[in-house]
């Protein structure tokens, strides 16, 4: 293991012996000139600049996807990420000046893909979000002076329209977050806008401090709070959050504005095993963390968002969800799915093309996959997964799959 990754665990208290009875880190490191442990990657470096737009259960370090990049592409080639998700293989892409493609089947996600990944008038956002922000602390005054009917026409209608959001929310966080929504259309960087109040939505939400990631139901009264080791009093506003989130957003893509490179961006939404690719167009190599089998439902993790929105929701063209689990059907299932998608893109990738895949393959699917779709396995590395932001401490390892266009 890197020297600078054995200080770090003995400070933070992790037990390097697991890790090194796990998974060859000096095969990692003479191969990829990196352990593959990232211990000593402090919090603020993995959620650098736009990676940090929006949380997303499930999603990759960046740090990972540099190192296998840099390892296996050049400046110039085009990525593909079939799984694209939150966008990371894209924004990594990009800094590194390689073209990337994300095919995507969420809409939300796809909007969280194009905020971190478009091209602003940086002024111009400023103006928006401060404006934005400067409007809702007026109205958030005069409700709190009562001097605003909490039942306006128009709010209270679309309370009456969400259970979901009634139930979630307090009447404060939802009368905000309602007309912070209600004025998004009168400015240019609507899709900015979105991110930021999303975003605050979910923290906002009647949840315990410590359980932001998979909350079971609302809290309404008192609670031990495990995180801040003290009793502590449920949500009540949005607008500390909505402040909170309007700065930090400004601040991510002024950061990621000065280290992008003109290297192109297409994010194409819709089911990555039909979606419809440019029939000229040549693909170097894929980096992509497919869901993993019976984990996570990928549109329910974002409700407050779908609720808040409207999108169209395609929960039964997820691949692998967590509502189908992990039995015997389930597990056919997905490795037909996720094999119909790499059949799909196959036909845009150069002879040779390298085919990077990360997964927690506890069922072993993944050699089975790849010959099925034509791949031939060059080699599997392995890495822990250690710094989570989720409550369980449910530590794992996950393998990155290199495959071969053959």
């Amino acid at each position: 293991m890197l020297e600078a990754n054995k200080r770090a665990a003995i400070r933070l208290g992790i037990d390097t012996k697991l890790i090194e009875e796990r998974i060859d880190t000096q095969k990692n490191i003479e191969i990829l000139e990196n352990d593959l442990t990232f211990i000593s990657v402090r919090e603020f470096e993995r959620t650098k600049h736009v990676h940090r737009l929006h949380p997303y259960l499930g999603k990759f370090i960046p740090q990972l996807v540099e190192v296998f990049l840099r390892k296996y592409f050049k400046k110039g080639d085009t990525i593909l990420d079939p799984f694209s998700g939150s966008g990371t293989t894209l924004v990594e892409a990009n800094v590194l000046g390689m073209n990337a493609i994300g095919i995507e089947l969420s809409p939300f996600n796809v909007l969280i893909q194009k905020v971190k990944t478009n091209k602003y008038d940086l002024t111009e956002v400023e103006r928006d979000v401060t404006d934005a922000l400067r409007r809702l602390k007026l109205f958030s005054s005069e409700l709190q002076n009562k001097s605003r009917d909490l039942f306006e026409d128009n709010i209270a209608r679309l309370r009456m329209d969400s259970d979901y959001l009634n139930k979630w929310f307090s009447e404060r966080a939802l009368q905000e977050i309602l007309f912070y929504r209600s004025i998004i259309r009168d400015y240019c960087n609507q899709d900015v806008l979105k991110i930021i109040l999303s975003r605050s939505a979910r923290s906002a939400r009647l949840i315990p401090h410590y359980d932001l990631a998979r909350p079971k139901k609302p809290v309404r009264e008192t609670y031990w709070c495990i995180k801040h080791k003290r009793h502590c009093e449920p949500i009540n506003e949005a607008l500390k959050f909505i402040n909170r989130y309007s700065l930090d957003t400004i601040a991510r893509l002024k950061e990621f504005d000065y280290m992008r490179t003109n290297a192109l961006i297409n994010i194409v939404q819709g089911d990555a095993r039909i979606a419809k690719l440019p029939g000229d167009l040549r693909i170097h190599g894929i980096f992509t963390s497919p869901p993993y089998v019976g984990l996570i439902d990928y549109h329910e993790q974002h409700r407050y968002a779908y609720e808040l929105f409207d999108f169209p929701r395609r929960d039964e063209l997820e691949i692998g969800p967590a509502a189908k689990g992990q039995n015997g059907n389930a597990k056919i299932e997905y490795v037909n799915g996720i094999a119909d998608v790499f059949r799909n893109v196959s036909k845009f990738l150069v002879e040779g093309a390298v085919i990077l895949i990360v997964a927690n393959d506890k069922f072993n699917l993944y050699p089975q996959i790849g010959k099925k779709c034509g791949f031939e396995l060059i080699d599997v590395f392995h890495r822990p997964v250690l710094m989570r932001t989720e409550r369980d401490e449910n530590k794992y390892f996950e393998s990155i799959f290199h495959f071969k266009k053959v």
